[in-house]
């Protein structure tokens, strides 16, 4: 019963999403195809994997896990809910004083099962005017951990602006979801040059980017 409650909850979730965002994905660079892989995005909200999620092929979609902050989605009943039964997130202790858990263990385990993962490298949602935060170094040792497997950038624009921080109802605008080329650390690259190209690599996505 549970996981038919998911299942609809899901299929809610989606429809919510396209009604309120008439999101959009554009494959830049790499296609829609079943390879493993790790997105990794700008955050802006708490709904930014909720528009990965529901641009990706419903083949893909099912075998992509959003990578999260268990403050966040263990905070309540609903939370928990909609993180672990509805979109399976790899859920991870953001607070190194009292996770019991490695989290590139929990990630790299993950993939090891088959899955993909969607990953935020800013750490936490982007509330200023800088383009992106910088990026937390947990992108490297992962990349270390896994070197096989695509690391693709996955730009999210407008959700900030359709749900801004604070708000519960959100304000309709159309939202795009961009996915660039594909990255994989080469043999020799230091995590300083890793992060740097995987920021400039996202960068490169995002609309001012595209228009300058």
């Amino acid at each position: 019963m549970r996981e038919i409650g998911a299942g609809l909850a899901g299929a809610l979730i989606l429809f919510f999403a396209r009604f309120i965002t008439a999101v959009r994905g554009r494959w830049d660079g790499v296609a829609p195809t079943d390879e493993q892989r790790i997105y990794f995005a700008n955050h802006a909200s708490h709904g930014d994997f909720v528009l990965i999620w529901t641009v990706l092929p419903r083949r893909m979609r099912f075998a992509t896990r959003p990578v999260a902050g268990s403050d966040y989605w263990l905070k309540s009943g609903l939370r928990r809910f909609i993180g672990r039964d509805v979109f399976n997130a790899v859920l991870i202790d953001r607070d190194a004083a009292t996770r019991t858990a490695d989290p590139i263990v929990q990630m790299t385990e993950a993939l090891d099962a088959g899955s993909s993962l969607i990953v935020f490298p800013e750490g936490t949602r982007n509330t200023t005017d800088a383009a992106l935060l910088p990026f937390k170094s947990g992108l490297y040792p992962l990349a270390r951990a896994r070197p096989n497997v695509a690391f693709v950038p996955v730009w999210i624009d407008n959700l900030n602006r359709v749900m801004p921080k604070g708000e519960f109802v959100p304000v309709p605008l159309v939202c795009t979801v961009t996915f660039g080329a594909a990255l994989t650390l080469a043999e020799t690259e230091t995590k300083q040059d890793f992060l740097a190209r995987a920021e400039a690599a996202l960068l490169a996505l995002s609309p001012k980017a595209s228009a300058s």
